[in-house]
């Protein structure tokens, strides 16, 4: 039986948090199919690559950021025909978050790199809208059970820093002290360093790392 060549590609949401938004990596693109237009960055599939394979190596080559260092976690597939006009492309898109990424270089095939808030990345190549909107929409979800806000934290943080990431994912104000109560009072979620910091201005805030919890229990609930 012969079968229509289908080509793989892995494409990236790669999230952070700038300067109190959620922001999103773009690449525009330096060549057809919709040279100039802004997209996810991503890449084919290569012969001898693995999924987590590609994933990885297209994360390091837009980031710079080495295997391991960030999470990296497959959303979905997406395969309707047509998304690509070049031929039958099925892709599989991954997230990544991590904090404090650097600003970033356009890669061979990119005329330029930047990151982009999240309310405004509209109108991007493919359907790069709908990967952006679902993969986004896992990290606010993963926000209420698992301590997923941790990516974007360095590993000693405040709660205050902690709140203003769920602020930034969530796209919503929290009420200091009920949020303070909530996550110290999640089982395993946080750990205390033992240190302080005045770094958020004010009084000493107490610094803290990730705990070994999974899941939160009880979860927040935006």
């Amino acid at each position: 039986m012969s079968h229509p060549v289908t080509a793989v590609t892995v494409d990236l949401v790669v999230l952070t948090v700038r300067g109190g938004a959620l922001s999103v990596l773009l690449v525009e693109r330096g060549e057809e199919p919709f040279a100039g237009r802004w997209a996810l960055p991503g890449g084919f599939v290569r012969p001898d690559e693995d999924l987590p394979e590609a994933a990885a190596r297209e994360l390091a080559e837009e980031t710079g950021l080495p295997r391991g260092s960030v999470h990296l976690e497959q959303v979905g597939s997406y395969g309707t025909p047509g998304r690509d006009p070049r031929q039958r492309v099925v892709t599989v898109s991954y997230l990544a978050l991590a904090p404090d990424l650097p600003v970033p270089h356009a890669g061979t095939d990119a005329a330029d790199a930047r990151w982009c808030p999240v309310a405004d990345a509209r109108h991007l190549a493919f359907d790069h809208d709908r990967l952006l909107a679902d993969a986004v929409e896992r990290a606010r979800a993963k926000l209420e059970y698992t301590p997923l806000a941790t990516a974007f934290c360095p590993p000693e943080f405040t709660v205050a820093e902690l709140r203003r990431v769920y602020e930034a994912v969530w796209g919503t104000a929290l009420d200091p002290r009920n949020f303070h109560r909530k996550v110290t009072g999640a089982a395993g979620f946080l750990e205390p360093t033992g240190r302080t910091t005045t770094r958020d201005g004010g009084r000493p805030a107490a610094l803290f790392r990730r705990g070994r919890a999974t899941t939160l229990h009880p979860p927040l609930m935006r």
